[in-house]
């Protein structure tokens, strides 16, 4: 999944330029009940013109496959209450679609919490 190209709202030295929360207008609860491992897909539909910048990559991270609210928060750089409060305004416009994991995916499982802790430690 290719990273949202940096752009003028992100600076490599000073990271972002704004405040997390300008991003979802000062909202702090999203109006769609997420969790961390919910799966997130895009439906086709177009959303509407005044939705920013970030609910344009946050619908673009979603597009061809399911992705799960923490990946999509993480590619973001936004945190996890933010980005669900995008995710629920892409919900109320029907441009994306979401379902819990399967219920065979096990979140326990020990080989996925090592690779989920592998990965943590590389990016630190």
């Amino acid at each position: 999944m290719p990273l949202p190209q940096e752009g003028p709202w992100l600076d490599d030295a000073a990271g972002r330029l704004i405040r997390p929360y300008a991003v979802s207008n000062g909202r702090t609860r999203p109006t769609t009940a997420f969790d961390l491992l919910t799966l997130v897909r895009a439906t086709g539909t177009s959303p509407p013109a005044h939705l920013g910048l970030e609910h344009t990559q946050a619908l673009g991270l979603c597009g061809a496959q399911s992705t799960s609210v923490a990946e999509i928060a993480a590619y973001l750089r936004l945190p996890a209450v933010v980005t669900k409060v995008l995710l629920s305004d892409l919900m109320e416009c029907g441009a994306v679609t979401t379902r819990a994991p399967r219920s065979d995916e096990e979140p326990t499982d020990l080989s996925l919490l090592e690779a989920v802790l592998d990965g943590l430690r590389r990016r630190l």
